[in-house]
Parts: C-alpha cells; sequence; structure tokens
C-alpha cells in the first residue's frame, strides 16, 4: 500500500530521493544506449545529464550515511502516493527522439517538484539545505541542457538527426504500410468488387480501382522522396490488374 507523502520520514525522503535520481540515472543510461547509433549528439547530451544526476546521488548518499548509517530503507516512488506513473519509452527500440526528449522533460520536472517539497518538510537543517540545493540544481538543470543542447545540438546536426528520424520512420511504418497496401489492391479487391455490383458499371470500378492506386503514389511520393510521376509508373502493373478485374466484373 502507497504511503502518503506527508507521512515519511526524514531518513525516508533521503532515502526515496537516492532511489529517485538511481532511477532517473538508469533511465537516461537506457536513452544514450539507444539513441547512439542512429542520434549520436543526442546520446552524448543525455550522457551528460546521466553524470549529473550521478553527482546528485553522490550527495545524497554522503548526508545519509553520516545521518542515518548505512542501511538504506528499500523505498521506491510507487511506494509513495503522488508520483506520476512512467511510460517505459526507454524499453523500445529504437527510440523515438522527440518522444525521448518530451520524458526527459516531465523526469526533471517532477524530481524538482518533490525536492521542493521535501526541502519544505526535512527540519534537520543539514538535510533541508541539501534537498533545497537539489531543487535549485533540479531547476538549473533545464537550463544546463539547453545549453548543452545548444552546444551539441547544432543546426547541422539537428539536420542530420532529423534525416535520420525520417529514414527510420520510412523503414519502420512507412515501408510495411506500402507494401500492405500494395497487397491490399491486387489481392484484395472488395472495393472494386462492390462498386461494380452496386453501380454495374466499369467505369465506377474502375474510379475505384484507381483511387487505391492513387493512394500509393502519393504516400511514395511523400515518404520515399519518389517522384510522383515515378510512384505511378511503379504501381502500373498491380493497377493494370485491378483494372482489368474492374472491367472484367463490370461488364459481367
Amino acid at each position: 500500500m502507497a504511503k502518503n507523502f506527508k507521512d515519511l520520514s526524514e531518513k525516508e525522503i533521503l532515502a526515496l530521493a537516492i532511489a529517485l535520481e538511481e532511477e532517473d540515472g538508469r533511465i537516461y543510461g537506457d536513452f544514450v544506449d539507444g539513441l547512439r547509433e542512429t542520434y549520436p549528439a543526442s546520446a552524448k547530451l543525455f550522457e551528460q545529464m546521466q553524470e549529473e544526476e550521478s553527482g546528485h546521488r553522490a550527495s545524497l548518499l554522503d548526508l545519509y550515511l553520516v545521518k542515518f548509517g548505512e542501511h538504506i530503507p528499500h523505498i521506491r516512488r510507487e511506494d509513495v502516493k503522488g508520483f506520476v506513473a512512467r511510460r517505459p519509452v526507454w524499453l523500445v527500440r529504437p527510440l523515438g527522439l522527440h518522444v525521448v526528449r518530451k520524458q526527459a522533460e516531465i523526469m526533471e520536472l517532477e524530481t524538482r517538484r518533490f525536492y521542493e517539497r521535501a526541502a519544505q518538510r526535512a527540519t534537520d537543517v543539514s538535510v533541508r539545505k541539501l534537498l533545497g540545493d537539489l531543487a535549485m540544481a533540479e531547476r538549473k538543470h533545464s537550463a544546463i541542457a539547453e545549453s548543452l543542447e545548444e552546444k551539441l545540438l547544432t543546426p547541422d546536426v539537428l539536420k542530420e538527426e532529423e534525416a535520420a528520424h525520417r529514414r527510420l520512420f520510412v523503414l519502420q511504418i512507412v515501408q510495411p504500410g506500402l507494401a500492405g497496401l500494395m497487397d491490399g489492391s491486387v489481392s484484395t479487391l472488395a472495393p472494386v468488387f462492390c462498386a461494380a455490383f452496386a453501380t454495374k458499371t466499369s467505369w465506377d470500378a474502375f474510379l475505384v480501382g484507381m483511387a487505391e492506386l492513387f493512394a500509393i503514389s502519393f504516400v511514395r511520393n511523400k515518404y520515399m522522396d519518389t517522384p510522383f510521376f515515378s510512384a505511378a509508373v511503379q504501381v502500373i502493373f498491380g493497377g493494370a490488374l485491378v483494372f482489368a478485374v474492374g472491367i472484367l466484373i463490370g461488364s459481367s
């Protein structure tokens, strides 16, 4: 059963803070691993953010050892009410760059709010000071991240990463979808059958078939950098089959 934040002792607050920093550090490490191959500059950015979290964790551990000894209670974010459930986007491969950056923003905001609330509850001067310092560090973290982003993610780098993002989108989404669409236009002729049987004319069946081919050509032109005319020619074989079937059915 989750515990209310207001009921946590200073020992539990510090233990939770250590666990949060460890979790955030691991997630940033997963971001680095997932982005390194395709988005090396962004991976470097998250690597430096991971180092920042490691420094925060070290400060918390040092203070905890002085105040409460070596045993740290196993308390996690899900054991305390008020924390937002995290979608495990870091487990997806390959990682989506925009999704990762948004997730990082949410993580930083939640950690900052935790330290602000924790500092208000702490009564021990040294604990209160460290938590307040970490809250301030988290507030500055966004500025640090923006500075690193300006330094590492230059316009040329951003252009390269956007191009890589586009290539991944084409390979993972567009091409499989296009293959299915082409298969559907050739083997699944339900719209052509329906048009032919409903209107009893080959012309309407032809129009329906051409609409499927136009959609395929549009997708190839927009997402695969294929000139529209060339895309239309590339699907002409499937179109010829659709056209022939439409005429045969419409004439029957």
